[in-house]
């Protein structure tokens, strides 16, 4: 019997809608990790992206566990001297809550070619409108994956 190799031409994209409502960050984060990476599929291949589309609302209402929102601290560096900044979940979340998201989701992600063109199919937002209303067909996935109407 021979192995099964997946071909970049039998890749079919679905597209799945995530409400992240009163959700915590992490739980939501590994859920839409496992989407964009294919791994709820037959077919899942490591070394090729096969993974589906993924929308996210509602990213302003998602939940932390603990003190996390004040002493979270994302950090980064411009590569200057005293480039170094910091901000903390709580700054980021009344700035930008859709940061929040996309850093949990990428971080879950390969760190390589592979996740970089994986984390371009994540789509974040804030409220529940989003503009992808003919690709999703009014598909929305709780966070356990299951579908509804």
């Amino acid at each position: 019997m021979k192995t099964y190799s997946v071909k970049v031409s039998e890749i079919k994209r679905e597209w799945h809608v995530i409400d992240a409502s009163d959700k915590i960050l992490g739980r939501l984060a590994t859920e839409a990790a496992k989407l964009l990476m294919g791994k709820h599929k037959s077919m899942f291949c490591r070394h090729l992206d096969v993974g589906d589309f993924v929308v996210i609302l509602n990213a302003e209402k998602i939940r932390v566990s603990g003190n996390k929102v004040k002493q979270k601290v994302y950090y980064r560096h411009s590569g200057y001297p005293g480039g170094f900044k910091s901000v903390t979940l709580e700054e980021l979340m009344q700035n930008h809550p859709t940061r929040a998201v996309e850093y949990a989701v990428k971080g879950m992600l390969p760190h390589n070619r592979l996740g970089a063109s994986m984390i371009k199919k994540l789509k974040v937002y804030v409220g529940d409108k989003h503009p992808h209303l003919a690709q999703t067909e009014g598909k929305l996935v709780n966070a356990e994956g299951k579908g509804e109407k």
